[in-house]
């Protein structure tokens, strides 16, 4: 369990750092790969903060579904 944990935590902090032109879509992107990590409380967090930081997104759109579907579980 460990080892994948140093991969996964360096591919997270090279997503969300912010370095590339769509931060809505890098944070989404990172949203899905907590999802298959079968880490859904992270995943919600973030599918939230997209939703927040950019509601007019393509991103958000995606992440408001996420959201309704991840609450019907």
């Amino acid at each position: 369990m460990t080892r994948w944990l140093t991969p996964a935590m360096l591919f997270l902090l090279l997503v969300t750092s912010g370095c590339g032109p769509d931060q809505a879509s890098q944070m989404l992107e990172t949203a899905r790969f907590e999802e298959r990590q079968t880490n859904m409380a992270h995943a919600k967090e973030l599918y939230e903060d997209i939703v927040r930081q950019y509601p007019d997104s393509p991103a958000a759109k995606i992440a408001r579904a996420r959201l309704a579907e991840l609450a019907g579980k």
